[in-house]
């Protein structure tokens, strides 16, 4: 059995930012696990959904491309794109991956994690396991559909299963949530020609806070307006959907106090997000009363198995949620800086890693809204 000291679990933007990291701090007994192949995720992007954040090369006075992962690259500089779609942002991450020639299995489906004293045991579906002191949970939610929001859903095409929103032959399309991925589609299905209802249960497009976990992007609102004027897109707030039907080829969109469903001959577009990966290790976690997310020490490790971390859009800590790039990479140095501690490592290394918002500690700042 192959023996690590660390074993990370997925190769998108969190296992490649907390592999270059834990590289520059010189762990060498490391390995990251990769099911398909670097940036599988964004691969699997609609052609035509692209980044929400912004990116910039501010590199040169000190402040790290929103999008980047690593210190020292910028995907604004790489690509030259401000918003990077998904085979660009892939190929970023592969390049990052192959200039520091970071330790990637591609191909090595993890099965589930066994945890016995101070190790682990990481069972792979082709291969024998592998033992590691410390395991990374870095694999992301966008090959998790949530296919089962309501009775009926799984009559609904998800939008993480379109490869362009071209393959859209209807006239007429609904669709249900109106968050990032909901105004997006329909976005780019108005710029088609089509006409489209969003159906959407809170007005996502009326709430303002500088916590874009919770509202629209500026991006995607100037986009939104922009499209609006061609009087292709309403947006159907208050609309709960409580149930999908089919029949006689046509499918029913049934709303939640509205007595006559919605009609449609194509089946409607489901933007209701995505479940955790953390499904297959849930029971090393402790979750939260809703069981919407794991429970995690200020190291970001599991409060119930030790060695366990978690990097990525799943960290959380009460009400402030690390869903975004710029979000979550903040918390590498965190879990580089508890790894290499307790191999023994002299993490005074990390510190500069401060500067590029990619070590943050004190989250005391995190709640703080704007003035105008």
């Amino acid at each position: 059995m192959k023996k690590f000291d660390v074993v990370i679990i997925g190769a998108g933007p969190a296992g490649i930012g907390i592999a270059s990291m834990l590289n520059d701090l010189g762990v060498k007994r490391m390995v990251v696990l990769e099911r398909e192949e670097i940036g599988a995720t964004f691969l699997r992007w609609p052609r035509e959904m692209q980044f929400i954040t912004p990116s910039f090369t501010t590199n040169f006075f000190g402040h790290l491309d929103l999008n980047a992962v690593v210190s020292g690259t910028s995907p604004a500089y790489m690509l030259r794109k401000e918003h990077p779609n998904g085979n660009e942002y892939a190929e970023y991450l592969r390049n990052v991956s192959d200039y520091l020639n970071l330790p990637v299995i591609e191909n090595a489906n993890v099965e589930k994690v066994l945890h016995s004293k101070d190790s682990f045991k990481i069972h792979l579906t082709e291969g024998k396991p592998i033992e590691s002191h410390f395991v990374i949970w870095a694999a992301g939610e966008f090959q998790y559909p949530n296919l089962h929001s309501f009775p009926g859903s799984e009559l609904c095409l998800h939008n993480s299963k379109v490869e362009s929103w071209e393959d859209i032959e209807d006239e007429e399309v609904y669709i249900i949530g109106g968050y990032e991925s909901g105004i997006d589609a329909a976005i780019h299905l108005s710029r088609l020609g089509k006409k489209v209802c969003v159906l959407e249960r809170n007005t996502t497009w009326n709430k303002k806070t500088t916590d874009p976990s919770e509202n629209l992007s500026p991006f995607t609102l100037e986009r939104l307006r922009q499209e609006m004027t061609h009087n292709r897109i309403q947006l159907a707030s208050e609309s709960n959907v409580d149930e999908v039907t089919s029949e006689d080829g046509k499918y029913y969109i049934h709303v939640k106090g509205k007595s006559t469903p919605y009609q449609t001959m194509t089946p409607p577009v489901l933007a209701t997000g995505f479940k955790s990966s953390l499904e297959v290790i849930k029971d090393l976690f402790h979750w939260s009363e809703n069981k919407t997310y794991c429970l995690l020490n200020e190291q970001d490790e599991s409060t119930k198995t030790p060695g366990l971390f978690l990097v990525g859009p799943q960290v959380r800590h009460d009400n402030v949620i690390f869903c975004f790039i710029y979000k979550f990479r903040q918390r590498f140095g965190v879990v580089a800086n508890a790894i290499g501690a307790q191999l023994g490592m002299d993490t005074t290394l990390l510190e500069p890693y401060r500067d590029e918002c990619l070590y943050l500690d004190d989250l005391s700042c995190c709640n703080e809204e704007c003035v105008c």
